[in-house]
């Protein structure tokens, strides 16, 4: 009878526990938190962005209340924030023209463009305006767009188009037409090239039609390729979500693999208008995904060639000189990794070229002296320049975007810089200690910036570029709605990554119904792509991930930016090349690190989800440390770089294919599987093809392993609308049952 008790008291005890467990209440405290029920509702302006004035006087820019949207402007030579137009007549306005009622606080106001002090673009409904701000005279803006299938030339006396696969001229004053090319034919074809997505119906149906000239600035010659399909290789998908067909309809499209040379091919041409002449650089033949590309010179007959050789540890820097057809080295870039970060911009009227390069350890900049041609450091340092944003010629000024240089800062925050060209006048225009994202003025005078950090809100202020001094404070981000739903801001965190000595950093998302006593699973967001990092250094992106509503449900939420990630130093960036399966090592390592620091972090519940590169991650995660990674989500991922479209691993796991392509693939791996595993993917996903997934599947089936598969059949690579929310659902319930032991709910409202 006593042991008869005790079992019928832990039943009892039990269901006590089962009935505290998670709650509809729960589920919908998390919908709370997702970014589309925040913003413009809980939070406002927290990333606030200028519309230029066309003619350098102003800008106009839009900020909201709990009570109203305002259209603001700021003229240059006031410097006040006024009223960019009268709300109330313009929705009168609208309401007549559209003929429905339109209120003053919601009609759309997109692409937008303050054209001048006096007049405004934007679109409305389904129709595009102007309004005369001074006269409140509304008229269609019935400009026509520019005809994507021809190009004038600069002097205006020649228009380039295609016909039947052909480069033709026509003249604008006599109507005189020129057949310049004449060997194009249906895939090998002139003047045009090939799209990212260009989905084909069926096997041999039309693409989508491409054009694309260069004329050099006197109008005498035409720089294009030729698009050469002949031999390129497919990959298919199956469309199931045509509502009137009742047979899956076969989509196609040209994408070739690592390591193919069955490719689709580009050659540069080059055409004299005088003569007809055609030069054909048939030796420099390109693939689609690493083309050549070319930029006129200002003096006749010269042309600059930059090819980044396929592999990615080759850059050459050509000037061509298509009168003569001789061709000059300028600079050659090699390493023994790969170059991912390269990029150039040329000053030709100071005779220099701009280069942005980490071969000498950290992305710097350098110029490139087109006479002598000696390349000098402009700067120089440990710490990485993002972007070049804008060059001023006049001014002999380069502003660019660099992270990791102000001392005792976080490496991922970005400060805007100035130098001349020279190398002289290297100046910080951001002085505050946070991330600042920011836009320029056309003239050059002003930027937006703006600032703010994972535990900071945004604050948006106008300054100038000279100094970098503060002219004018935007707006202020409002919080308060998130604040009242007793949101914690995120913590950033430091670990110590494999090496022992180099600092990493993470984010971390806790519930807003935090206790310290109580020990919590972790759920690692991943994306480890080597061509970006995770940090989400401002406050709309921390925001934004929609990490926050998964945490409500009773997780910690991390990201970490381990070795092999970008951002920081070329050393730091190399440790993935060829070894993209260890990005997670960092992971596990910084997770125990802060459950050594934490107890309540559980080190021995840890989940993962990603996306794409982070759906590999998610995959191979319960693949390559079973024993560390318990439940993973992995969607739309590429769980086998040789099934991958043929640049991305090219440059991260090397070109020819090797031995290391087969060792971090998911699927060789399949056998490992402890944990649970949810593979998704979308059916017409032409970015990273369903098909590794579907491989996996099969692998898993063929090792016994169980696991779930969710296919999407009509989303692409990202997926959209109600397809999302059943994704989110179905991504936070995994966890919910296998990390958390929480019976799941289903029947709740994101929105």
């Amino acid at each position: 009878m006593r042991k008869y008790s005790v079992f019928i008291c832990l039943i009892f005890f039990a269901s006590v526990a089962f009935a505290q467990g998670l709650t509809k209440k729960d589920y919908e405290r998390a919908a709370s938190f997702l970014t589309g029920n925040l913003n413009n509702k809980k939070v406002y302006n927290i990333n606030v962005q200028p519309f230029w004035a066309g003619d350098s006087s102003g800008f106009a820019f839009i900020t909201q209340n709990k009570n109203e949207r305002l259209f603001n402007k700021i003229e240059f030579i006031k410097m006040q924030v006024e009223p960019l137009f009268d709300k109330n007549r313009l929705a009168k306005l609208l309401s007549d023209s559209l003929k429905t009622s339109i209120r003053a606080n919601d009609f759309s106001f997109t692409d937008g463009k303050f054209i001048n002090k006096n007049k405004v673009s934007f679109q409305a409904g389904n129709k595009k305006y102007i309004l005369d701000l001074n006269s409140y005279e509304l008229t269609p803006d019935n400009a026509v767009a520019e005809n994507e299938m021809e190009r004038k030339s600069p002097d205006g006396k020649w228009i380039a188009y295609t016909d039947k696969y052909n480069l033709y001229i026509k003249s604008t004053e006599t109507g005189i037409v020129k057949q310049l090319s004449t060997a194009g034919i249906k895939n090998y074809e002139y003047a045009t090239y090939y799209g990212w997505g260009d989905i084909i119906i069926g096997e041999n149906g039309e693409r989508p039609p491409k054009f694309a000239v260069r004329w050099s600035p006197d109008s005498k010659w035409i720089q294009t390729f030729i698009c050469d399909l002949r031999s390129g290789n497919k990959m298919y998908l199956l469309d199931w979500g045509v509502d009137s067909l009742f047979r899956a309809r076969l989509l196609s499209y040209y994408r070739a693999s690592p390591g193919d040379t069955a490719m689709v091919r580009m050659i540069p041409v080059f055409f004299n208008i005088e003569t007809g002449e055609e030069w054909r650089k048939e030796e420099l033949r390109s693939t689609h995904t690493n083309p050549i590309s070319y930029e006129w010179s200002k003096e006749p007959g010269i042309i600059y060639e930059e090819n980044t050789v396929r592999g990615y540890q080759q850059v050459d820097l050509h000037r061509v000189n298509v009168n003569n057809r001789t061709s000059e080295l300028l600079y050659r870039e090699t390493s023994p990794t790969n170059i991912d970060t390269y990029d150039s911009w040329l000053l030709e009227e100071y005779g220099k070229i701009i280069i942005a390069s980490e071969k000498d350890g950290w992305r710097q900049l350098y110029s490139l002296d087109l006479k002598t041609k000696s390349l000098t450091p402009l700067t120089n340092g440990a710490y990485y320049i993002n972007s070049i944003y804008s060059i001023d010629k006049k001014d002999k000024t380069i502003f660019f975007l660099a992270s990791g240089k102000e001392p005792g800062r976080n490496p991922y925050y970005q400060h805007l810089y100035k130098i001349g060209i020279d190398g002289k006048g290297f100046t910080l225009l951001t002085p505050e200690n946070a991330n600042h994202d920011i836009t320029v003025s056309p003239d050059g005078k002003y930027f937006s910036d703006n600032i703010s950090a994972p535990d900071q809100p945004t604050r948006t202020v106008l300054r100038e570029t000279a100094s970098g001094k503060i002219v004018k404070e935007l707006s202020k981000a409002d919080i308060e709605g998130l604040l009242a739903m007793n949101f914690h801001f995120t913590e950033t965190f430091t670990a110590t990554a494999r090496d022992g000595i180099t600092t990493i950093y993470g984010v971390m998302w806790k519930p807003s119904n935090f206790d310290p006593s109580k020990k919590y699973p972790v759920i690692d967001a991943s994306y480890t792509g080597p061509h970006t990092n995770m940090f989400t250094r401002n406050f709309a992106m921390t925001l934004g991930r929609n990490n926050q509503p998964l945490a409500e449900l009773g997780f910690i939420v991390v990201v970490v930016d381990g070795m092999g990630t970008a951002g920081r130093s070329k050393a730091f960036h190399n440790v993935s090349y060829k070894n993209m399966g260890k990005n997670l090592t960092d992971h596990v390592l910084a997770i125990k690190e802060l459950a050594k620091k934490y107890s309540w972090i559980d080190a021995d519940r840890v989940g993962i989800f990603g996306h794409s590169a982070g759906g590999y991650d998610a995959g191979h995660a319960v693949l390559e440390f079973p024993d560390f990674y318990k439940v993973a989500v992995a969607s739309s991922a590429d769980h086998d770089f040789r099934m991958e479209k043929d640049w991305w691993p090219e440059m991260y796991m090397g070109w020819p294919v090797d031995s290391s392509y087969h060792f971090v693939s998911n699927i060789t791996m399949a056998k490992n599987l402890k944990g649970k595993l949810l593979i998704t993917h979308g059916g017409i996903d032409e970015n990273v093809n369903p098909s590794a997934t579907f491989k996996l599947a099969e692998a898993l089936i063929k090792a016994n392993k169980e696991f779930d598969m969710l296919i999407l059949p009509s989303q692409r690579h990202g997926y959209t609308g109600i397809y999302n929310d059943y994704f989110t659902k179905k991504r936070w319930n995994y966890f919910v049952e296998h990390l958390l032991g929480e019976k799941p709910i289903w029947d709740f409202q994101l929105r």
